[in-house]
C-alpha cells in the first residue's frame, strides 16, 4: 500500500491556551468608594512563530488600561495563544490565516479571561468589542506596499 501525500489546503487547531496574564489594581479599595466613570484604552497585537514546517503558534496580546475620574483603576495584559496546523497554503493565504483568521479564533478566549479577571478584581465586567482582524491585516498589507 503506497502512502498518499495530501496536497489540499488543511487547517486544524492543535491547542488553545493562556500563555500569560497580568492584572494590577493600584488604587483599590479606595477607588470603589468613588463614582465609577470608566475610560478604557485597548492595545491589541498579534505575533506568530513557525514551530515546524506546518505548525504555528499565534499569540494575541491584549492590554486594557482603565481609569476612572483620572485615576488608574486597573491594568490587565493577556497573551492568549494557540497552536495551529496550516498545510499546503499559498503564502498570501498562510499570512491571512496567521494574522487574521487565527486571532479571530483566539479573541473570544481572551475576552472571557479579561472579563473574568476584571470581575474577580471587584470591577464591572469588561466586555471587549469584536475586532475586525481581516481589516487590520488588509491595512497592514496596504501600508507595507507604500514602504
Amino acid at each position: 500500500m503506497s502512502e498518499t501525500k495530501i496536497t489540499a489546503p488543511y487547517f486544524d487547531i492543535q491547542r488553545i491556551f493562556l500563555k500569560d496574564i497580568s492584572y494590577e489594581a493600584p488604587h483599590t479599595p479606595q477607588i470603589f468608594s468613588k463614582e465609577w466613570k470608566p475610560e478604557v484604552q485597548l492595545n491589541i497585537e498579534t505575533k506568530n512563530t513557525a514551530l515546524n514546517e506546518n505548525l504555528y503558534e499565534v499569540v494575541l496580546s491584549v492590554t486594557a488600561t482603565a481609569t476612572s475620574n483620572g485615576e488608574s483603576a486597573f491594568l490587565i495584559e493577556i497573551h492568549q495563544a494557540g497552536v495551529f496546523t496550516l498545510t499546503n497554503l499559498p503564502d498570501e493565504q498562510l499570512q491571512h490565516m496567521l494574522h487574521a483568521y487565527c486571532p479571530n479564533i483566539l479573541l473570544p478566549f481572551a475576552r472571557q479571561a479579561i472579563s473574568d479577571m476584571v470581575t474577580q478584581g471587584g470591577f464591572p465586567p469588561l466586555l471587549l468589542a469584536p475586532v475586525n482582524f481581516d481589516a487590520l491585516f488588509a491595512e497592514h498589507l496596504k501600508n507595507q506596499k507604500k514602504e
